[in-house]
Parts: structure tokens; C-alpha cells; sequence
């Protein structure tokens, strides 16, 4: 485990691709994964099957450890590592295009909008590069540490910072527009769910954010806990773990509460962020387990226990479950029933998300691989 990620372990843990990726379909070959959750909606959830069969195609070594989701667009893959440099990548063979360096590390992952890589700091700087060669358009600053990827609206950047605000700025310029003042630090990314964004808080609270104004969109949604998750939308459901064991199904346009999951056995820890598709939410807990919760009501489908916790967000891809271990291990599960199905192990472990984009998967260690899986 990094430096960077060790303090986060106690107290409260710690989007835009332009035209069609506002309005996604959700079938069919979704190329490109240009943001961490891969949509701007934070669902974590791709219609993409990939083969059964899967091999490794190319591996680019890094600096440092990498502990963010790597992100694809066109023919590119983007990644940091904790000490601050950003990478752009072949998309085809894992060759270095360029490499930008900083003073400091990414806890967040990059993401990619048009022709910018937009990625926050330790320092809470926001950054933003050109895609073709990583020279810095704008630079921002915030007072807290940067530890969600920015969101992308319209133009507008949207980033939360542990200072507990969340910032918006011009796309193309990096000007201020607007500033949302949350009651505690925000950890998580900003998630966008029609014309507002949703955030959860270390101030146990759900929020609702007008994208136009800045201000809240009605009353804060109540939660049991803190949370350093991205809320998952899927439709009109928004689904947030939180650290203190519980998993709520929220509808975001009523701005209600339709279920709460909780493991009455042995209360669970959640730290990332659920995957979502029409019918299931998927979360991981630091309790090594795997659950796939039914959408409408939060009953516990089925259970996987992993050998050691995974620290990165599940993610679904088709018919299958996808989790990187801090074990080493890849595992791919069958979204049906949680069967093991597939399993490719490393030395180091796995701390960073999977990036699903064509019939390619990408993934980086915390020794610095970058793996392209195809």
C-alpha cells in the first residue's frame, strides 16, 4: 500500500464524454471508457462481453505505483502514478506517447474529455492536458486533496475536493463558474443524473446539485454513515454504499429512499463505489465479499468471497462481474449466479479499476504494470 493511499484508512475513506456518451444506449460495443466508472453516470457497467479466453496483449511499467483506473479514448489509454506523472499510452501497443510530470501524486484517476485529460491531486490542483501531447492547457487549485475524478457537463468541469466544496469550472478555460459548500469533505466523484449531480459526503448526506446554479436541488438525502463512494445511477435509481455497512437504493428524481442492504450476520465496510446494470448492483466490501443486490428491492442475490479485500470498484461488463484484488488476483465472476469463471494472477496486487473498451481490458498494480488484455 502507497504512502499516499495509508493515510486514507481511517476516519471518513477516501465526468464528460461529449454527444452520444450523455445518452448512452445500453447495448451494444462501447468503445472507449473515458472515465474511471466509465460513463458519466458513474454506473460502473458496460454492455461490452469479452472472449472467454483472454490474453495479455502489451504491459507498459510505469515510474511508480499505479493506484488509479486507467482511461481509454480513440487510441489512447491514460494513467498516473503516485508520485505524479501522467502517462498517455498506444492504445494498440502500450508505447509511451508522452509523459507529463508534477510535484505531487493522483489518488484520482484522469479522465478524458474531447481532446483534454482532466485529473486533481494530493495538493487539490486540477489540471488540464492536451490528449495529443500533454501540454497544460489550465491549471486550478482547491484547498483540500483531490481524491475523486473530476465529471464533465456541458462544458463544464466539476470537481470535488476534501475541502468540502465542489468546484465547477469552464471546460475550455479553466474559469471559475460556480462553488457548492458541502457540511464535510467530499471524497467521492461527482455523478451526473439529469440536469443535477449527486454527491456523497463525509457529512453523511446524499447531495443533489443544480448543474446550472450551483445550489442545492431540494433536501439533502439522509445517510447512515460517511462515504467516500461514488453514487452508481442507473435509470432513476442511485445507489450509494457506505463505510459504517449499509448499501442504499435511492430514487434520485423522487429524491426517496426505496431500500437499505445490510449483512445482519456481520456488518461490512464499503469504501468503493457499486456497479450498476438495469437489473443488479454489485458492491465489494472490505470484508473480502462480493454481493450482488437486486436492484428494486436490495435483496442479497448471491455472495463471493474473495482470498484478501479489493480496494477498486467492481465493475460489469455483459454477463460478468469483473474485480481487481489486492491479492494479485483478476477475477471474473458470472453476474447470474457469482460463479468464478476466469482467474489471472500477478505478483504484486491490484489496486486500481478495470477499463473495459472494445474487446480490450486494461488494468495497472501497484507495482506499476499496465496490462492490456485482449
Amino acid at each position: 500500500m502507497s504512502r499516499y493511499r495509508r493515510h486514507l484508512g481511517f476516519g471518513c475513506f477516501a465526468l464528460l464524454w461529449f454527444g452520444s456518451l450523455l445518452t448512452a444506449p445500453s447495448t451494444g460495443l462501447a468503445e472507449d471508457w473515458p472515465f474511471p466508472r466509465g460513463d458519466v453516470h458513474a454506473s460502473g457497467a458496460s454492455p461490452t462481453v469479452l472472449p472467454d479466453s483472454l490474453k495479455v496483449t502489451w504491459e507498459f511499467k510505469a515510474d511508480e505505483a499505479v493506484e488509479v483506473t486507467p482511461v481509454v479514448s480513440g487510441d489512447r489509454v491514460v494513467v498516473g502514478d503516485v508520485m505524479g506523472t501522467l502517462y498517455a499510452l498506444d492504445r494498440k501497443n502500450g508505447k509511451e506517447v508522452w509523459r507529463h510530470a508534477y510535484d505531487t501524486g493522483f489518488l484520482a484517476s484522469p479522465v478524458i474529455a474531447g481532446d483534454k485529460v482532466i485529473c486533481g491531486d494530493i495538493d487539490g490542483n486540477v489540471y488540464a492536458l492536451s490528449l495529443l501531447d500533454g501540454t497544460e492547457a489550465w491549471k486550478q487549485s482547491t484547498d483540500g486533496e483531490i481524491s475523486g475524478s473530476a465529471a464533465v457537463y456541458e462544458g463544464h468541469v466539476l470537481v470535488a475536493s476534501q475541502d468540502g466544496k465542489l468546484y465547477c469550472y469552464e471546460l475550455e478555460t479553466g474559469k471559475p463558474v460556480w462553488t457548492y459548500q458541502a457540511d464535510d469533505q467530499i471524497r467521492c466523484s461527482p455523478t451526473i443524473a439529469g440536469d443535477v449531480t449527486l454527491l456523497g459526503g463525509c457529512d453523511a448526506k446524499l447531495h443533489g446539485v443544480d448543474l446550472k446554479s450551483g445550489e442545492a436541488a431540494g433536501d439533502q438525502l439522509p445517510l447512515d454513515g460517511p462515504t467516500g463512494s461514488t453514487p452508481a445511477v442507473r435509470n432513476d435509481f442511485a445507489i450509494v454504499p457506505v463505510m459504517d455497512g449499509v448499501v442504499y437504493g435511492f430514487d434520485w428524481k423522487k429524491k426517496a429512499t426505496l431500500w437499505k442492504y445490510e449483512d445482519v450476520d456481520q456488518s461490512q465496510e464499503y469504501r468503493s463505489s457499486a456497479a450498476v446494470n438495469d437489473s443488479v448492483a454489485v458492491v465489494s466490501s472490505q470484508r473480502k465479499n462480493i454481493d450482488a443486490l437486486d436492484l428494486k428491492t436490495g435483496k442479497r442475490l448471491w455472495r463471493y468471497t474473495l482470498r484478501r479485500r479489493a480496494d477498486a470498484s467492481p465493475v460489469i461488463a455483459g454477463d460478468d462481474v469483473w474485480v481487481p484484488a489486492t491479492d494479485g488476483r483478476l477475477v471474473r465472476l458470472s453476474i447470474k449466479d457469482g460463479s468464478e469463471k476466469w482467474v489471472y494472477e500477478i505478483r504484486g496486487g491490484f489496486v486500481s479499476g478495470v477499463a473495459i473498451a472494445g474487446e480490450q481490458l486494461f488494468v495497472a498494480d501497484d507495482e506499476g504494470v499496465v496490462r492490456c488484455f485482449q
